[in-house]
């Protein structure tokens, strides 16, 4: 009721919304760490669960850093690392479209890129990023269709299935990171409990120091890479 401007407009949002339309579609905004982040129809919603990753991240990126999100939907992760981190450069990519399209609403102009992972991002960023999140897609391809209506109607395929196993673009992501990565520099990504040691072990494979920080309570992981310092040995 506070969304709709008029009687008619609110008859509209509840007729979408009792179409199964996501609540948040539908009055265009969601709640993300205190924040409101403006979410278009067909774009991927952020979820409460994904707050952990940025704890995470907020425990790592010190005052000026880089930060990269990728697969950033409608730049939650972004939007709040550049609200909690005092002078951080904040950039972040989509290869939605649409997403990057809403991501330009709720982050600085200019920094948010459309395309498939790192291909977009400034070639200056190389080597430069403190912290690199990702909330990559991680359903596996079996489980779509367990997933409840509101995400398997209304938000993109691509935001949400992972793959066989639910974690191919977590591997891609982990495999192009280095180049990316300052020295010291931590990646982060979300994941289910039961493929946080698979998704570790792929971490370890493309050269990163990894753990795992999991939250019982929200039944999800974040595993985090950082990438060695010249020298350092494994």
């Amino acid at each position: 009721m506070s969304a709709a401007g008029t009687p008619a407009e609110l008859g509209l949002m509840v007729t979408r919304r009792a179409a199964g339309e996501p609540l948040e579609q539908v009055v265009g905004w969601a709640e993300f760490c205190g924040l409101r982040i403006a979410v278009a129809p067909g774009v991927f919603v952020p979820r409460r669960r994904t707050e952990f990753l940025v704890q995470q991240a907020l425990a790592l990126a010190r005052p000026g850093a880089v930060i990269v999100d990728l697969c950033c939907g409608a730049g939650a992760i972004g939007a709040a690392l550049a609200a909690a981190v005092e002078r951080a450069e904040v950039h972040a990519a989509d290869v939605d479209p649409a997403a990057a399209g809403c991501a330009r609403q709720n982050l600085p102009a200019g920094r948010v890129y459309s395309g498939d992972l790192y291909e977009p991002l400034p070639a200056a960023l190389r080597g430069r990023v403190q912290v690199l999140t990702a909330n990559v897609p991680y359903v596996p391809t079996g489980e779509i269709g367990y997933l409840p209506p509101e995400a398997r109607e209304h938000e993109p395929p691509a935001a949400l299935d992972g793959g066989p196993d639910g974690l191919d673009v977590l591997r891609r992501v982990a495999a192009g990171s280095t180049g990316w990565l300052a020295p010291g520099g931590h990646l982060l990504i979300e994941t289910s409990g039961r493929q946080a040691a698979v998704a570790r072990a792929a971490f370890a494979a493309c050269g990163l120091a990894t753990r795992v920080a999991d939250s019982a309570d929200l039944g999800v992981a974040v595993v985090i890479g950082r990438r060695r310092a010249p020298g350092e040995s494994s």
